[in-house]
């Protein structure tokens, strides 16, 4: 079962920054999870929410801010004075950080609330920059954002993102077409995910931080978890396949 980095190793790390990922691309783990918003000036920046309130010490939503604007905010010290300064990341500064690694990239579209228009094309665009189109998944909890990549880019692995459960995942993610199915962890150990696994799905559940459950989840098939803290998990699990 692979390991994903929850917004790097956000445990440890302020969230969706720089020094998360660091810390992610040094474990060997699959790879990471990360979200991506557009700025006022049509940038693509790292960041989980909506707006900047909880993880920096401004407030206002992303898309109002440009760049430049977004970088005079500090986003490290609301989780450790030892990160102060820590500013926003771009999708291509994290992008280059794993130029050299073996790391998946898993890239959340958080048009779900927001559509940022474009976002898609944006996305694409990077990630070619980077000759990382082999090596991304773009999931979103927005199916229309999964299918408009999945036309624009058929090549690219596409995964469709569940906070519910639904009676034929494997069915409803064939519609879009999506890849693969990421569900939360109390979704996936309903009935509805263990038929998508026993016809072939590739399921992916967020967000476990729990050793026991992740074994758990490794035996009921799962292909991935994403985990807040993958060293824990990582060895975690070796301490069962040693034991």
């Amino acid at each position: 079962m692979d390991i994903f980095a929850h917004r790097g190793v956000s445990a440890h790390y302020p969230e969706n920054t720089a020094a998360a990922f660091r810390a992610a691309s040094r474990l060997p783990i699959a790879g990471i999870e990360l979200d991506v918003h557009v700025t006022a000036d049509g940038e693509l920046v790292v960041i989980h929410d909506e707006t900047i309130d909880r993880t920096s010490n401004g407030c206002g939503y992303v898309k109002d801010y440009t760049l430049q604007q977004l970088r005079g905010f500090d986003f490290g010290s609301w989780f450790s004075v030892e990160f102060e300064g820590e500013s926003i990341p771009t999708l291509s500064e994290i992008l280059e950080l794993f130029a050299g690694t073996n790391h998946r990239i898993n890239i959340e579209l958080k048009t779900d609330v927001i559509p940022y228009n474009g976002i898609e094309a944006l996305v694409m665009k990077v990630v070619a920059a980077h000759q990382m189109t082999e090596r991304v998944i773009i999931s979103s909890f927005n199916h229309e954002s999964i299918q408009i990549i999945s036309l624009m880019a058929p090549y690219i692995e596409t995964a469709a993102l569940f906070a519910e459960v639904l009676v034929d995942f494997n069915g409803y993610a064939a519609q879009i077409p999506a890849n693969a199915i990421h569900v939360s962890l109390p979704a996936a150990y309903f009935k509805s995910v263990d038929k998508a696994l026993q016809e072939g799905a590739l399921v992916r559940v967020y967000t476990v931080n729990d050793v026991v459950q992740a074994e758990h989840l490794q035996g009921l098939g799962i292909g991935a978890i994403f985990t807040d803290d993958p060293e824990k998990i990582m060895t975690g699990l070796s301490g069962q396949k040693k034991a």
